[in-house]
């Protein structure tokens, strides 16, 4: 017979401990553990202490792995994957589809079997009689927490199949406004790369071919040749070195950009530069006012929303403003002015605000300013990829032109000399 320790049975008899992110409600973002049954228990229990849950998993210990488990946890769809999946199911429960339906059928005509496996964990999580927030909270790779949040708060409210009209909305324009950024960029980046490939090639390849015939006739050479034999022979012998550098510098960077303070003064910086802090700033007041409009559409309460926004924005230093504006609206003053002081944002989204806030349509102004925007942000990524690809051809035909003419002077110093 087995004789079981009193710690054995303490530790048998305790419920498991479940950590959680959830909201506040101040706003900001509060995580812990809590001792329950079950993570339903665990989301119940947030609710009664006011806070709007956002996520729920198992602790696994304070190791290491078990936070990193914790915080990264693979998902099982892509973006694009998660976009088709909210249009399909607020186009099927609109049309007077139930819940566990829907999920039926769109498991049976997933793409692939992952997206399969995914839907099926959500459809067994709601038969077992989850919400279907806290089935898609089971899976934060996944489902981030603006998304789960407006899940939660359209089941509340009754209205989950226009809760995810809007949120694929959002997720399609906010698709459609990277997309539009990374294919403008394509081609400069393009041209970036065979600018530098065309030099390096001619300095440690095309060049090295006549220094023999230099050296043989004793001729002296112009400036601008020794140069450029000096560059080939220095990229030749420490290029790859310098690559090294400069990757193992922007892994310093990188890893320097997880701290407060230093990543606070980047991201001031790309605000602040000339061209592409213009676009920043536009990109910044479409994700905030997008965000926020719908947050305020789907009947999420005002400091709540500002909390969701705040982790949604990326950029630390409009965190700031939008943590400035939590306070003002927590006393009862308006939001509209701290953005305006804070200098992030522009003025076209402020004024909509501050109308929306006279008006009493907050949400829908903040989705109109959000149109505007990134609208707005598009032609600017027109602007500067018409500035970059003249910019550029016109960087690449200089170096190519001097590398040549370098050559036909050295060339032409060795036709004196013969003479």
């Amino acid at each position: 017979m087995r004789y079981f320790r009193r710690t054995d049975l303490e530790q048998a008899l305790r419920m498991p401990a479940y950590r959680y992110v959830a909201i506040d409600p101040a706003g900001k973002t509060a995580r812990g553990v809590i001792e329950a049954a079950d993570k339903e228990a665990v989301i119940q229990q947030l609710w009664r202490d006011g806070h709007l849950p956002v996520r729920t998993e198992l602790d696994r210990g304070e190791s290491f792995w078990g936070r990193l488990s914790f915080e990264f946890v693979r998902g099982s769809f892509r973006r694009q994957e998660v976009a088709n999946l909210t249009r399909e199911l607020s186009i099927m429960l609109g049309a007077g589809q139930d819940l566990d339906r829907a999920l039926r059928f769109m498991t049976e005509t997933a793409v692939n079997k992952r997206v399969m496996d995914g839907l099926e964990k959500l459809r067994d999580a709601v038969r077992d009689g989850s919400s279907l927030a806290v089935a898609m909270g089971r899976q934060p790779r996944s489902f981030p927490r603006l998304y789960v949040g407006m899940v939660r708060a359209g089941e509340a409210g009754g209205t989950l199949a226009a809760t995810l009209e809007r949120l694929a909305v959002v997720l399609e324009r906010e698709r459609g406004l990277a997309s539009s950024i990374r294919s403008a960029m394509i081609y400069p980046a393009l041209l970036l790369v065979a600018m530098t490939g065309s030099v390096a090639f001619l300095l440690t390849s095309v060049l090295p071919e006549f220094v023999p015939l230099f050296a043989q006739n004793g001729a002296r050479l112009p400036a601008s040749t020794q140069f450029l034999i000096a560059a080939g022979h220095a990229v030749s012998a420490y290029g790859l070195y310098a690559l090294l550098a400069l990757a193992t510098l922007g892994l310093l960077l990188r890893q320097a950009l997880t701290r407060p303070g230093p990543r606070f003064l980047a991201d001031s910086l790309v605000l602040r530069l000339p061209i592409v802090g213009a676009v920043a700033r536009e990109v910044l007041a479409a994700r905030f006012s997008r965000t926020f409009g719908t947050l305020m559409l789907n009947g999420v309460p005002l400091i709540a929303a500002l909390g969701i926004v705040r982790e949604a924005i990326g950029n630390t230093a409009a965190v700031a403003a939008v943590d400035a504006a939590t306070i003002n609206a927590k006393s009862g003053a308006g939001l509209s002015r701290p953005l305006a002081e804070a200098g992030i944002f522009p003025p076209r989204m402020i004024y909509l605000l501050r109308l929306g806030e006279e008006t009493a349509q907050l949400g829908q102004l903040a989705l109109r300013a959000a149109d505007i925007h990134e609208e707005e942000t598009r032609l600017k990524i027109q602007r500067l990829v018409s500035l970059l690809v003249p910019g550029i051809t016109i960087v690449m035909g200089a170096a190519v032109a001097g590398i040549v003419s370098s050559l036909v002077l050295a060339m032409l110093s060795l036709n004196n000399l013969a003479g």
